[in-house]
């Protein structure tokens, strides 16, 4: 389905290989969406200290010049100076393929990636995914759960008052389970809130994202369930 053109949603394509630049542009374009497209990292902050550019979504290659995609995404996901910035989705297309890279990019704050040469109709399905799960919660970003307090917009989380140090993957865990209080979420489900659809991960994998994640919330742990056979939720106040 193609956006409105009145509010058309806007995306930042930063792409050195001008002939996938200009494919990305053209279908993103023809699907209803404002592009914007540059180059280089150092363009692409450019575009990012532009306070009347409000971006819903980046594509972002890794292997640019100068800075690369990935010391790009790190700095969006930490530089004070782009804190606008610090929740908006971020697709990594590459041509780093070996799985460590794939763990590396996503490790660094990217909510997808997807690797070269692509499927073009694969490629517009994670665009829309991302948006759809971009989109604005109608409810406050602060959430508490007993002695738990977790901030969806600043991606803090504290137990009785203590700042937790949770990786991002771990954060959005934790969020997805708690977006979905009272529900089960099945190991699948999970990996897609914390790694983006359509990357290949083990079962067990969840389980060690959340064996650490129950460590590090200490105290606060006991609302995280285990749902044999099944997956885990966050229990109901009770």
């Amino acid at each position: 389905m193609t956006q409105s053109a009145r509010t058309p949603i806007r995306i930042l394509v930063v792409e050195d290989e001008i002939d996938i630049q200009e494919l990305l542009v053209l279908h993103l374009g023809r699907e209803g969406y404002r592009v914007d497209s540059v180059g280089n990292g150092e363009a692409a902050l450019e575009a990012l200290r532009d306070e009347n550019a409000e971006f819903a979504l980046f594509l972002l290659d890794w292997m640019l010049p100068g800075q690369s995609g990935l010391e790009l995404t790190k700095g969006i996901r930490s530089d004070a100076a782009f804190a606008r910035h610090a929740r908006t989705p971020i697709l990594m297309v590459t041509a780093r393929t070996e799985p460590i890279d794939i763990v590396v990019g996503l490790e660094a704050g990217a909510d997808d990636y997807v690797t070269k040469p692509f499927e073009l109709p694969v490629l517009m399905a994670r665009v829309r995914a991302l948006l759809r799960r971009a989109r604005p919660r109608a409810a406050t970003s602060l959430i508490q759960l007993g002695d738990l307090t977790v901030d969806a917009d600043r991606l803090e989380a504290k137990c009785r008052g203590e700042a937790l140090t949770l990786t991002r993957s771990e954060f959005k865990l934790l969020l997805a389970l708690i977006e979905s209080r009272g529900r089960v979420l099945t190991r699948d489900q999970l990996i897609d809130a914390v790694q983006g659809s359509g990357v290949i991960v083990v079962d067990r994998a969840i389980d060690t994202h959340v064996f650490g994640l129950r460590k590090k919330l200490g105290t606060c742990a006991e609302w995280i369930e285990t749902v044999r056979g099944v997956g885990y939720r966050i229990k109901n106040e009770t």
